[in-house]
């Protein structure tokens, strides 16, 4: 019985359970939140998944990411957040797609929780 005992605590002592250090090789596992700039980190970003439908040309749902000004305004309107995170009150962007990957969105969220600066 003593012995039964002590296999159940070392079993349950092995437990792991965070993804990043059990499959360190997927996206996102290892993402690095720190010196997020608007130029350098969102800007890409909001090019490779936002812009084609949110710029001055193509004004969708009157919001333009592709400017500085023009985000900044859905950012602290909270709208931003909301929709590219999927949750209630906002179209889930990107329209019709799959939601950001975690390690992109954790980025944005580091930039706006940061003031979302100019930098």
């Amino acid at each position: 019985m003593l012995t039964f005992a002590v296999l159940i605590l070392l079993a349950g002592s092995c437990y792991y359970d965070k993804e990043e250090d059990l499959y360190p090789g997927l996206p996102g596992s290892s993402c690095d939140t720190t010196g997020v700039t608007w130029s350098g980190t969102v800007v890409p970003l909001m090019a490779s998944n936002c812009n084609a439908c949110h710029n001055p040309a193509a004004p969708s749902g009157n919001v333009f990411t592709s400017t500085f000004d023009g985000l900044k305004t859905a950012v602290n309107s909270g709208i931003f957040w909301k929709a590219i995170n999927h949750e209630a009150g906002a179209s889930p962007m990107p329209q019709g797609g799959n939601k950001l990957p975690d390690c992109d969105l954790r980025k944005i969220k580091a930039w706006i929780d940061a003031g979302a600066p100019q930098n």
